[in-house]
């Protein structure tokens, strides 16, 4: 992101900075920054808006020490305003809520799913080297396969005869592999998840 090519003289000096929660993709919160208070959340690492108010720089936490913790800037189409995504440390609001709009702030477990196919995508294509995943894609479709089987008999043993600690274990192998296979195959989760609906239907 270039601040010079923001354009902060749309509203008087001050850009709409909508604050996401990097982790969950919750909208927490909407604040107002100019080119200051920008320049200090870049520098910072730490959220800080313009007060309209108080006509003043203030860092979202300094009273309460629900800090948000930057993570990434992005403008908008027009340049005039910004996503800002932040790790929070508590809640939000003022009023004690997590988000502005009085929403819970939770992890979806479907957004780690996403980000662990882009990742099995990304190793697909760049190939580094000692991956596990990698040595996976190498060896075809049919041992990729082929551990998708034998996680899938684990699974169900434990299911039968272990403890739930073992049972979650062979689970997250058994996904691991399915996702695997999927990427390898071209295909997604959300090519199973389509399927899935056109079921229900």
């Amino acid at each position: 992101m270039n601040i010079n090519e923001l354009d902060f003289d749309k509203q008087d000096g001050l850009l709409p900075a909508v604050v996401q929660d990097a982790r969950t993709r919750q909208v927490l919160m909407l604040g107002y920054m100019n080119r200051e208070a920008l320049e200090k959340t870049l520098e910072t690492k730490l959220v800080t808006f313009y007060s309209r108010s108080r006509q003043e720089l203030w860092t979202k936490g300094e009273t309460s020490g629900n800090y948000l913790h930057l993570t990434e800037i992005k403008e908008d189409c027009d340049k005039d305003t910004l996503l800002v995504r932040a790790l929070p440390d508590g809640p939000v609001c003022h009023l004690g809520t997590d988000t502005c709009w009085g929403e819970e702030n939770r992890y979806d477990p479907a957004i780690f799913l996403e980000e662990l196919e882009t990742l099995l995508r990304e190793r697909k294509e760049k190939r580094p080297e000692g991956s596990y995943t990698v040595r996976l894609f190498d060896a075809g479709i049919r041992k990729i396969a082929q551990k998708v089987g034998e996680e899938a008999v684990e699974t169900i043993l434990e299911a039968e005869n272990g403890t739930t600690e073992d049972f979650l274990y062979e689970s997250a192998d058994l996904l691991y592999h399915l996702l695997t296979l999927l990427v390898a195959k071209d295909l997604s989760l959300a090519d199973v998840v389509r399927e899935l609906e056109r079921r229900r239907k």
